[in-house]
């Protein structure tokens, strides 16, 4: 008898023990004690995948862990959302997402997930504005050409973007509808694709974050015909926004920022916010950013939390009236 009350004795300490050392591994101050993983939507090499790399390193220079980039690409990063969802939560998976996690909760039906619910959102970090592309030889050096062109040919005059859905489709939905004429979309599977076709002059147009395009631009086989960016691209410095075009108060971009497991620790939350906005301010991630055509935002949670759904609530409208499909 007293056998078994000594052994269940040692039981329950030995729990105690392990929930008090899980508890203390969830502490800021303890923070993290092992590696954590940025889970990244997309294929190594692109955009995200750069940004993603370059504050994983600030970021573990910082806390002094390792932070591991971890690329799940796949149904336009639903793949890579739903693994972080299910994750446990205690700050060691997070994801470095953009705009497909707002414009696929309108795009899928089913919903595939509830990102406000589901995820809660650290900080964001950046943006690179789509550009409009064109090749050399189309009849047209500007968006004001692109316009009259446009409205001479109602659904003539087509463009390439990565996809049905991607930010860039999205994007010039968004731009045509605010200068009221229709164009022609034809969805690629990724940039590459369909900048190769424009380039190829099988169709005038491709739209594509910045910095796809930029080895095409210096080599002259397209030309930017504007960036959708209230500002003009570092990268770009000779070109006219989309608001020096004609369309002020008119931005389109695709912007990044960091979420992780909805449950995860408010504590944490707020640790990773301030060592993010640290980063973010260290020369090497402002130039990595402006390398890849974009510019560091830095902002509170909430902030973050709030552009998720103001865009979710953007995409939905878009997708209702444009009757958008994914691929």
């Amino acid at each position: 008898m007293n056998y078994f009350r000594t052994l269940t004795q040692t039981f329950c300490v030995a729990l105690v023990a392990l929930s008090s050392a899980h508890l203390l591994a969830q502490t800021p101050a303890n923070y993290p004690n092992k590696p954590v993983k940025i889970v990244v939507g997309y294929a190594p090499g692109g955009a995200v995948d750069v940004v993603a790399r370059t504050l994983g390193q600030s970021l573990g220079t910082q806390l002094g862990q390792s932070f591991i980039i971890e690329n799940k690409p796949g149904a336009g990063t639903n793949i890579a959302v739903k693994s972080v969802i299910t994750a446990e939560p205690d700050g060691y998976t997070l994801m470095l997402a953009a705009n497909a996690l707002a414009a696929n909760m309108a795009l899928y039906q089913p919903m595939p997930f509830d990102a406000e619910k589901e995820l809660t959102a650290i900080s964001l970090v950046g943006r690179v504005p789509v550009v409009i592309a064109a090749n050399p030889n189309a009849p047209f050096s500007s968006v004001a050409k692109l316009i009259e062109a446009a409205k001479a040919k109602p659904g003539q005059i087509a463009f390439a973007s990565p996809g049905n859905g991607s930010t860039p489709h999205m994007a010039i939905e968004f731009f045509a509808k605010a200068a009221g004429i229709d164009l022609q979309h034809i969805p690629y599977k990724g940039g590459s694709p369909a900048i190769t076709d424009a380039i190829g002059g099988q169709l005038p147009l491709v739209a594509v974050n910045a910095l796809e395009v930029l080895p095409h631009v210096k080599s002259g086989k397209l030309k930017v015909l504007a960036v959708l960016s209230p500002t003009r691209s570092v990268i770009y410095p000779d070109v006219p926004t989309i608001a020096e075009s004609g369309f002020p108060g008119f931005e389109a971009s695709v912007w990044y920022g960091f979420v992780a497991p909805a449950a995860t620790p408010k504590p944490i939350v707020v640790k990773l916010h301030a060592e993010i906005q640290k980063a973010l301010q260290t020369k090497e991630v402002k130039d990595r950013m402006s390398s890849v055509g974009g510019e560091v935002i830095a902002g509170s949670s909430d902030m973050f939390a709030a552009l998720i759904r103001s865009e979710r609530q953007r995409y939905e409208k878009l997708v209702r009236e444009a009757n958008i499909k994914p691929d």
